[in-house]
């Protein structure tokens, strides 16, 4: 199979299995959003949607989160890690977009990563899942799941998300980096598929004697 023939027949399967791709961050508008995906970086979504209802209810946007003393939103946050510098990035983040946005979440990406707490993958979530404008976003998952694939053989996310963007169409981007997620939580997990065992990686590497060790990013 060459690399477009495999990634044709992945985009159709991933929207055979997944047509709808709901966001997998309660969120009810876009500053929430933008808090919820900064507090996901190495924490699990589970676990953000279980401490954000609180921290939402301290403030739920910029204008009130700005007067939260940093203590609050760290004991409300500790259980998703890097809870001191994802408070603090709350807070400062807060007061910027209020100073220089009238509290609303900027649609752009470089004024989006120049936010505390905000890199390209969190602008970029928020950019697709936000503003519904085209965005790739590849984490760590999506990095390993598109080399197990033979998508990519970036040594980076962003070297991943570059080969990504070629060979998929643009419209297909915002659903798909959710859908390759999706997947791999059911099907093509670490654990349970080490590139032999899931319908992906048997239909594109049928041939495949030895697990496939993916480049870390």
């Amino acid at each position: 199979m060459l690399k477009k023939e495999r990634a044709d027949f992945i985009l159709n399967k991933l929207n055979e299995l997944y047509p709808t791709t709901p966001v997998p961050l309660d969120h009810k508008d876009n500053y929430t959003l933008l808090v919820a995906v900064l507090l996901s970086a190495q924490c699990t979504d589970e676990r953000v949607n279980k401490v954000t209802p609180e921290l939402f209810e301290l403030a739920d946007n910029a204008h009130d989160m700005q007067h939260v003393p940093v203590e609050d939103i760290y004991k409300v946050i500790r259980p998703c890690g890097l809870a001191p510098k994802k408070s603090s990035a709350i807070s400062k983040l807060s007061r910027i977009l209020v100073d220089q946005y009238n509290g609303e979440v900027p649609e752009n990406m470089a004024n989006l990563e120049a936010l505390p707490g905000v890199g390209h993958k969190t602008a970029s979530v928020v950019m697709s899942q936000g503003f519904g404008q085209p965005a790739f976003p590849v984490d760590t998952h999506i990095h390993r799941l598109a080399q197990r694939w033979g998508l990519t053989k970036g040594k980076n996310v962003t070297h991943t998300e570059r080969d990504l963007k070629k060979l998929f169409p643009k419209d297909s981007w915002n659903s798909l980096h959710l859908q390759i997620i999706f997947y791999g939580r059911e099907f093509c997990s670490a654990r349970g598929c080490d590139g032999r065992v899931c319908s992906i990686c048997t239909t594109c590497y049928p041939n495949r004697k030895t697990p496939f060790i993916a480049n870390k990013p």
